[in-house]
């Protein structure tokens, strides 16, 4: 558990979220995503990380294999960005400033393009490798059996399985090939290996390399170090055969192992880059929701524009079966927009002059104008994008166990490597030992690369993330989804949580002679001169109901009771019972309905005209009307749900009462609501806070989880770590829901990843040669390895399934 008296978990970046206790914020950090190209498992992203977070003036860094950025948190004052660029760049890896004039749809855009290329190139360089591995076995058939009669065997398990089911019949059908001398053929695979080590696998080499200069070792250097010992070897059994007979080793070649291996593993990058993309098709579908022009309204005629020429101010007319372009506010016109992309909700949204609409979204029924608001990189569509950009390109704390491990991975893999040719060339004392130590020795470097434990958190966030945003809720990273899956207790704010947070007329009671339609228009008349905020509700029922509203020609405030006036030849009382009791009215006729409405959470308005009791008004904040549905999906997750409320004790049990919370705490101010949450949490509880408001801000900030109704303020959604984009409080369910299980499948990840590795090193080294006779190939091991990683990837997938709580 935290600590109840953090506003943050150790390690957040300062500045980013309002100090719960009220002390001053630090200084507010400057933030830098630079793209990083070139990293292809854990241990590469591990040592990226772990240079600049060593550098001075950085505050905090977080590397993503997924989305290939860095995330840098620095003092501007202590170091430049292009340093932080530098100190990438000597790690091996390239980087580049990231160009200002590109905003979070172009760039997510520009993301996908590559990641598109990288598949086509990976997919072609894994065919034609594997066409090419395909010929060099069947190529390789007649060198075994020359061997063979040389006295040695075929040492490679699946080679010696292959040669056995394949070689019988490929005699009868190409005899010519066995006819050829055996110097011919091993000339031949040695050129065919050659073009293609550096025409498909020249990356991993190149990489291998860079990471050796900088004292380094990652995935690219076990597939170099494996595959470039394969080559050598049987290289120089191609060129100096003599000095492996005179020895009495068979110049067996390992060129087909060498090609099949590149194969297997570019075809799992395949695979892997198509996962990947797939990953962040949530993204891609909100991109794809901009369209390229907008018709404007300039000079007295439509022009059909790109975007970028469009601005602020611009008159944008849309037609039925359009989806905005731009961000704006409606200026004529009626019609109904389908949102659902951004917030979830299937019904559209009906808009009116002065509504405000959102680029991206779909027109349905009728045509209307509106001016163009916030554009480009400040559109909500943009600003969407990039906040799930960064969390994607988030770490989840569990991470940490993948980066401690990755750290070490590699050179241990190097080590069990080499001790597993000693021990094979030294204890078998049978056989041709070189070859078997040789085998076993690639196989341990091919079977171990760690890219299944990079994979295995980022791409759970990264689909959890995106997920979420279909169903309307954004997530603010791995952290916020690690914390959300260990929520046990679910605090809400009522007004604007619970309730709608707009107060409105729910009933209206009147005696004879008077009828509720004229005691209503009667006040409605005179509220307009007030500013109270029952007022507006009063005024806004009558306009509703289409009655028309008289002039006040009179009208004074008296402080905590009411008003006075007169409405044409009407003299009107509008208050509480002390008013009208001042006022000489007798409200007992009344008096037993107003004290039923009071016990439901109604404001009572007593109303007198002309001396005479004429009736009551109720006023309400309606409970929404998916409150209690989302209360009840909170306590079937076993959640404890608590209502925190400024608002007086009867009011807020009733609303408790009604929607069926299990706890009120009413009364409270901004500074006790934090003080609750610190309560809970000092009781050990896992704590989730749902406000709108901005005295919710430093409760929100409190909890271990902030969740902001996305129809809150700016700043409430700012101190939050989950944002509901709607204000559909069953959204926080489906947020809860969607952390567990993104934290069960990141488990499950990262306990295939490690066991994968911690069974298949073992069987490579050859353990279980000496009770089964059981040897790992190293193209077997390359297959295991490439599909590990596509497997993981597919498991994280299973996320983007995920229904509503």
């Amino acid at each position: 558990m935290r600590d109840a008296t953090e506003a943050r978990p150790h390690g957040a970046v300062p500045g980013a979220r309002p100090d719960a206790a009220g002390a001053p914020a630090p200084a507010e950090p400057t933030r830098l995503t630079i793209p990083v190209s070139g990293m292809t498992c854990a241990a590469c992203q591990a040592r990226v990380q772990r240079v600049l977070q060593r550098t001075p003036g950085v505050q905090d860094a977080v590397v993503s294999l997924m989305t290939n950025t860095a995330t840098v948190h620095f003092d501007g004052a202590a170091i430049a960005p292009r340093e932080l660029v530098a100190r990438i760049r000597a790690t091996g890896y390239g980087a580049e400033l990231p160009r200002e004039e590109v905003g979070a749809l172009e760039a997510q855009q520009a993301l996908d393009d590559a990641r598109e290329r990288e598949f086509r190139e990976l997919r072609t360089k894994a065919l034609v490798t594997l066409v090419a591995g395909a010929i060099a076995m069947v190529v390789s058939m007649p060198l075994m059996e020359a061997h063979a009669h040389l006295g040695a065997g075929v040492i490679d398990p699946f080679m010696r399985w292959t040669t056995a089911w394949i070689s019988p019949a490929l005699r009868p059908v190409a005899p010519w090939l066995y006819g050829v001398p055996a110097p011919v053929l091993s000339y031949g695979l040695l050129l065919l290996t050659g073009g293609i080590m550096l025409w498909a696998g020249r990356h991993f080499y190149v990489r291998a390399w860079r990471a050796f200069r900088h004292h380094a070792a990652d995935m690219s250097t076990l597939i170099a170090v494996g595959t470039g010992a394969a080559f050598v070897y049987s290289a120089v059994a191609t060129l100096a055969p003599g000095s492996f007979l005179s020895r009495g080793v068979a110049p067996d070649v390992y060129y087909e192992a060498v090609i099949i291996i590149l194969g297997f593993i570019l075809l799992g990058n395949a695979f892997e880059a198509r996962a990947k993309g797939r990953t962040s098709a949530a993204l891609r579908k909100l991109v794809d929701l901009q369209p390229a022009t907008a018709l404007v309204l300039r000079d007295g005629r439509e022009q059909d524009l790109p975007l970028d020429a469009v601005a602020a101010g611009d008159l944008v007319l849309v037609r039925p079966g359009e989806r905005l372009p731009v961000d704006g506010e409606v200026e004529s016109g009626e019609s109904a927009v389908d949102e659902s992309m951004l917030t979830g909700e299937p019904f559209p949204v009906a808009k009116a002059a002065g509504a405000r609409v959102i680029g991206g979204t779909i027109n349905r029924t009728g045509a209307f104008r509106y001016r163009a608001t916030t554009l480009g990189a400040k559109s909500v569509l943009a600003q969407i994008v990039r906040l799930m950009r960064d969390a994607q390109g988030s770490r989840a704390p569990i991470q940490n166990l993948a980066d401690r491990v990755s750290a070490v991975f590699v050179p241990v893999v190097l080590s069990l490597a080499i001790a597993t040719f000693v021990v094979w060339y030294v204890f078998t004392p049978e056989g041709t030992p070189p070859l078997r130590a040789f085998a076993a020795s690639v196989a341990v470097l091919i079977i171990a690369c760690p890219c299944a434990m990079g994979l295995a958190v980022p791409t759970a966030v990264m689909v959890a993330t995106g997920r979420g945003a279909e169903l309307g809720i954004l997530l603010k990273g791995g952290e916020a989804l690690e914390r959300s899956a260990g929520i046990d207790t679910v605090v809400l704010d009522k007004t604007g949580t619970i309730t709608e947070g707009r107060p409105a007329v729910s009933d209206v009671e009147a005696l004879p002679p008077f009828t509720g339609d004229e005691v209503l228009a009667l006040v409605a008349s005179l509220e307009q001169s007030s500013e109270h905020p029952l007022a507006g509700a009063i005024v806004g029922a009558a306009r509703e109901r289409g009655l028309a509203a008289g002039l006040a020609t009179s009208f004074r405030s008296q402080p905590g009771k009411g008003i006075l006036g007169s409405v044409g030849q009407r003299a009107l009382v509008v208050g509480n019972d002390a008013l009208l009791r001042d006022s000489g009215v007798d409200v007992e006729p009344l008096a037993a309905r107003a004290a039923a409405l009071a016990a439901r959470a109604r404001t009572v308005v007593f109303v007198a005209i002309d001396g005479r009791l004429a009736g009551l008004l109720a006023v309400s904040d309606p409970v929404k009307a998916t409150s209690r549905d989302a209360i009840a999906r909170l306590h079937e997750l076993g959640l404890s749900v608590v209502m925190l409320t400024g608002d007086v004790e009867s009011s807020a049990q009733a609303i408790a009462r009604e929607v069926g919370v299990d706890r009120v705490v009413a009364g409270v101010l901004p500074a006790g609501k934090v003080d609750e949450i610190r309560r809970l949490q000092r009781e050990g509880r896992v704590v989730a806070m749902v406000g709108d408001g901005i005295n919710d801000a430093p409760a929100l900030a409190q909890a271990d989880v902030g969740v902001a109704m996305g129809t809150g303020t700016d700043i409430a959604i700012e101190a939050s770590d989950v944002t509901l984009l709607r204000g559909d409080l069953r959204r926080a369910a489906h947020a809860i829901l969607l952390a567990r299980r993104t934290m069960r499948l990141t488990r499950q990840n990262l306990f295939w990843a490690l066991i994968y590795n911690v069974l298949g090193i073992p069987i490579a080294a050859g353990v279980l040669y000496p009770a089964f006779g059981v040897l790992l190939s190293p193209i077997l091991a390359s297959a295991a390895m490439a599909f590990s990683s596509v497997s993981v990837v597919t498991n994280s997938l299973r996320l983007a399934r995920t229904r509503p709580a």
